[in-house]
């Protein structure tokens, strides 16, 4: 090989040698920057925590604790008063007797909607005991209206792998996603919170679980 051509080949493989110790900083620096950003948003999704007692349940599920109740697993999907002259919480109303439907001075309306996973290989039983209650120890339990009514929590038999509202189904496909637990509370109790939610394992009441509720 001639010479110049020598000298041409050695300037390319500096120019290339160069470039590359150049360019490592920075593709190393690219690669920790996009492993924080993974490990961020991973920190961002495990915003849920598995819980007995205790921790709050935000609004629409933000921060809202996974209670374990024996082999099920509830979440609260929100909380909230209804205002039955609005049609969405109207639809929550259905299905009700004249007299569930009553309300006496001083009382309102109020709604829990949940979601309740069955994570094992085998069926068991939603919790019937859902109650509420506020600092001065006044304790409500749920109102059940008639199967017209698509939104309301049942408890009954959720099978292996399965979950409450069922996938596809009314409450599921509500803004809320989740099925209702409808109780009438003393408007007072607004001012005696925070209001908590307890659950009770149906076949265990030894296990049982709470959380405050977002009002």
């Amino acid at each position: 090989m001639s010479r110049p051509r020598q000298e041409a080949l050695s300037h390319v493989l500096r120019s290339r040698s160069l470039y590359a110790r150049a360019c490592l900083p920075r593709t190393t620096a690219a690669v920790a920057l996009a492993l924080l950003a993974a490990l961020a948003l991973g920190a961002c999704g495990d915003s849920h925590t598995h819980v007995t007692t205790g921790t709050y349940a935000g609004e629409s599920g933000q921060n809202a604790p996974y209670l374990n109740v024996g082999p099920l697993v509830y979440e609260v999907q929100l909380s909230r008063e209804l205002n039955p002259a609005n049609v969405e919480d109207a639809a929550y109303l259905q299905g009700l007797t004249p007299a569930q439907r009553t309300l006496h001075p001083g009382e309102e309306w109020f709604a829990v909607f949940i979601q309740v996973y069955n994570q094992t290989s085998t069926p068991h039983l939603g919790a019937t005991s859902l109650t509420i209650s506020d600092t001065q120890d006044n304790v409500y339990t749920p109102i059940v209206p008639n199967q017209t009514n698509q939104f309301t929590y049942r408890g009954g038999l959720i099978p292996a792998d399965g979950q409450v509202p069922v996938p596809g189904s009314v409450a599921a496909n509500g803004s809320t996603q989740g099925a209702l637990l409808l109780y009438k509370i003393q408007v007072v109790s607004l001012d005696n919170r925070p209001l908590e939610i307890h659950i009770v394992d149906p076949t265990d009441a030894t296990q049982t679980a709470s959380a405050e509720l977002d009002v």
